[in-house]
């Protein structure tokens, strides 16, 4: 125990620097892996989804890193990032401050304990190839506390039965009772944005159970592409959600219900609807993304639709040369705060003088390619690679 918490958890397991840079079951698809398990294979078929939402988490944990490593005064270097914003550094300040909140009150209950930060953990023991990083360790005589950030805006996240964390909790656990008597596994999961913060404990004899009972069997399915296909909640991030037949079919159920007017739907079907309209929503957005896409950047034709050219609205090509051709032509009341737009412009001017004194100072952007119904009015266009390559980029 003296060597080893000397060292730290880092030294325990020397396997992980073996570990490859992305892992196939991913603790953090481990909800939708667990529920679904052949969306693991289902999802290899497509590459792999880069947002800027990723790209800003991980430049805030990088910055939580290093304050929560400038505290416990170990070798650290201020990491640099275009994402850092006011509100980013913000929410990463609140975190820090209950992560050294808990720091301190571990140093006050145990002479000796362990943190860790950004921790790579290993739970290759109940899947292969899964492991991970835990954003903030902490052990104690009879304690293991694991603390996840959580940047997003969007949707709340708990940590009672979160598998993520409890993916987590084996790992370290398996570390952590080399060194102590654990008696307590506490998962915290704090999202600083949405003002969201929960803790959760159980059992390292119920962990270790879920493990075995819950984790194993479903990772076994996982990586084989096998099970159940399940649509729900944990389809948003899955890579093959555009075109899952499982989700098309639960989506379309609701489509299938014989709706009366709303004021006579009953309070079970508002319940249901309720329920379902929202992931009903995402579905068909999730599904026209990937079809508008395909036509634009693949050239695919689908029977019934066609691209056309979006509308868009008129701009100035220099506001400063507006503003001194209505100037030179008799014009002074064409400012609010800034320049009146076109359409303010030209009710004050009229259309003819309009025409005759900006005309040459107007012009009008091609619009954002869109794909619609056969019905609709606008004519038809083709779309060369370099512009469907274009628009992607854009």
């Amino acid at each position: 125990r003296d060597v080893l918490g000397s060292r730290g958890l880092g030294d325990v397991y020397k396997r992980q620097t073996l570990m490859g840079a992305h892992a196939r079951f991913s603790p953090s698809a481990a909800n939708r892996l667990i529920h679904c398990p052949p969306s693991l294979v289902l999802g290899e078929a497509f590459q792999d989804e880069e947002s800027p939402y990723a790209a800003e988490g991980s430049a805030g944990h990088a910055l939580a890193e290093h304050l929560i490593k400038k505290h416990l005064k170990q070798q650290t270097r201020r990491p640099v990032s275009d994402y850092y914003s006011d509100d980013l550094i913000e929410a990463v300040d609140d975190y820090v401050s209950f992560v050294v909140s808990e720091i301190e009150a571990a140093r006050k209950e145990c002479p000796d304990p362990i943190f860790s930060v950004e921790q790579r953990v290993d739970v290759s023991d109940y899947v292969p190839d899964c492991f991970g990083t835990a954003d903030m360790v902490i052990v104690t005589d009879k304690l293991l506390h694991i603390i996840d950030l959580k940047l997003g805006k969007g949707v709340p996240v708990y940590a009672e039965k979160n598998p993520q964390l409890m993916i987590y909790g084996l790992g370290i656990l398996d570390m952590a009772e080399m060194l102590f008597p654990v008696e307590t596994v506490r998962l915290t999961i704090f999202q600083p944005r949405l003002s969201n913060s929960s803790t959760w404990e159980i059992t390292p004899e119920d962990l270790k159970s879920w493990g075995n009972e819950v984790l194993r069997p479903a990772g076994e399915l996982a990586l084989k592409g096998e099970g159940d296909l399940s649509a729900g909640s944990w389809c948003r991030f899955c890579k093959a959600r555009f075109t899952c037949r499982q989700r098309a079919k639960e989506n379309l159920k609701l489509a299938q219900m014989e709706f009366k007017e709303p004021a006579l739907l009953t309070d079970e079907e508002i319940a249901e609807v309720l329920k379902q309209a929202d992931e009903l929503s995402k579905w068909a957005a999730d599904v026209y993304a990937y079809a508008q896409d395909q036509a634009i950047v693949h050239h695919k034709q689908w029977n019934g639709f066609k691209l056309v050219m979006g509308k868009s609205n008129r701009k100035y090509t220099s506001e400063e040369e507006v503003a001194a051709a209505a100037k030179a032509a008799g014009y002074t009341d064409i400012y609010k705060h800034t320049l009146i737009g076109i359409t303010d412009m030209e009710r004050l001017m009229g259309k003819k003088e309009f025409a005759r004194i900006l005309g040459a100072l107007v012009y009008k952007p091609a619009g954002k390619i869109t794909l619609v119904p056969e019905s609709d009015k606008r004519e038809a266009i083709q779309t060369s690679t370099a512009e469907a390559d274009f628009q992607k980029e854009d």
